[in-house]
C-alpha cells in the first residue's frame, strides 16, 4: 500500500534556480576574469547544496514507504538512490547519473582545484535536468509543496 506524505520542495526549487542562474552568469563571464572565478565557485557550491537537498528530500519521501521510517536515516546516499529507483522516484539511467553526481561531490573533500571545478561544470546541464525531474516526481507522487 502506497502512503502519501506531503513534503515541501521550495528550498530544493530555489537551489535549482540559483544553480541555473549561477551557471548562466558563469558562462557569460570572460575566462580568467574575477567574475568567472566568483561564479565558478558559486556554481560548484550551488551544485553541492542542491545535491545535498535532494538527498534530504528523498529521505523524507522514502520514509512513507518504509516499515521502519527511522531505518531510512541509516541508508548511505547510494542506497538511498537504489531505494528511490525501487519506489519510482528515479529511473534506472537517472540513478546511474546521480551516482556520478555523488561521486563528484565526494571528491570535493580531496580536490578543490580548477580541474575539479571544470569537471563539475560539465555535469551541471544534465544535473539540472535530473534535479528538475526529481522535483516534478516528488510533486506528482507525494503532492509536494513548492511554495
Amino acid at each position: 500500500m502506497e502512503r502519501r506524505n506531503v513534503i515541501n520542495t521550495a528550498h530544493f526549487l530555489q537551489g535549482i534556480k540559483t544553480l541555473e542562474s549561477s551557471l548562466i552568469r558563469l558562462q557569460a563571464s570572460a575566462p580568467n576574469s574575477i567574475d568567472y572565478e566568483v561564479f565558478r565557485n558559486t556554481t560548484v557550491k550551488g551544485f553541492e547544496l542542491t545535491l545535498e537537498t535532494s538527498g534530504k528530500l528523498l529521505r523524507k519521501a522514502l520514509k512513507a514507504y518504509a516499515s521502519n521510517p527511522a531505518s531510512v536515516d541509516e541508508l548511505t546516499y547510494k542506497e538511498l538512490l537504489r531505494h528511490a529507483l525501487k519506489h519510482g522516484f528515479l529511473q534506472r539511467e537517472a540513478v546511474k547519473r546521480w551516482f556520478t553526481y555523488r561521486d563528484n561531490r565526494n571528491n570535493t573533500a580531496h580536490d578543490y582545484g580548477v580541474a575539479f571545478a571544470e569537471t563539475t561544470l560539465k555535469l551541471l546541464p544534465q544535473f539540472l535536468l535530473d534535479a528538475k525531474e526529481l522535483q516534478l516526481t516528488l510533486q506528482e507522487k507525494l503532492g509536494a509543496e513548492d511554495a
